[in-house]
């Protein structure tokens, strides 16, 4: 079920570097919750404005610096000692506010009822793995449809123009990913789970 979630070891060792390059500078985890929004919201602009295929690489670039900063954001902030519960929720709210850019792209692309869904479905597997989270369950990540998915997804609907056939399958993913998700966490929690709130994962404790 884990989805392009499992390449994450390997892709944060791709960025390795660029982590080392930013604890020298004191750059603050913050700073790049925000970058990844913004990258989102240039994405989610060059989708709406420009036609495909020519729409596929800035998408792409854009996408792969939001995913990359979710990634560092709180890596940084465990390199650096600044774990925060604020940062923590900084760093939920960027990545939800991301997701709903993204999928607002396809405004333009596609009927606002299809995109709504879409947006509203694009954020459940989240609101699971939270609400596991919130009652001392592991949170899970992943696929089928997962963030890695969602932003894959985009690139496929700049690239093809295939923007309605795209959201479908991104609504139908998540909702799927949503009720994997919740079956999981139905099981663990009757396993008697006892982590604690706010001692999970990383992407919970990140700032």
């Amino acid at each position: 079920m884990n989805g392009l979630y499992a390449l994450k070891p390997w892709y944060a060792a791709r960025l390795g570097g660029i982590r080392g390059a930013l604890v020298r500078r004191n750059v603050s985890p913050d700073a790049l919750t925000a970058a990844g929004v913004l990258s989102a919201a240039g994405a989610a602009a060059a989708l709406a404005w420009l036609p495909a295929p020519l729409a596929a690489l800035p998408v792409a670039a854009l996408l792969a610096a939001r995913l990359a900063c979710a990634n560092l954001d709180g890596a940084l902030a465990r390199d650096t000692g600044r774990c925060t519960r604020r940062g923590s929720v900084l760093n939920e709210l960027g990545d939800r506010a991301a997701d709903l850019l993204v999928v607002a792209g396809f405004l333009t692309l596609a009927p606002p009822s299809l995109v709504a869904v879409a947006a509203l479905a694009a954020t459940l597997p989240s609101w699971v793995a939270l609400a596991g989270a919130a009652a001392g369950a592991p949170r899970r990540n992943g696929g089928p449809v997962g963030k890695t998915e969602r932003c894959l997804l985009a690139v496929v609907a700049a690239a093809t123009g295939w923007a309605v056939p795209v959201l479908i399958v991104l609504a139908a993913g998540s909702a799927l990913t949503a009720a994997l998700r919740l079956a999981w966490l139905w099981r663990e929690l009757a396993n008697g789970a006892d982590d604690a709130p706010g001692n999970v994962t990383d992407e919970v404790t990140a700032r």
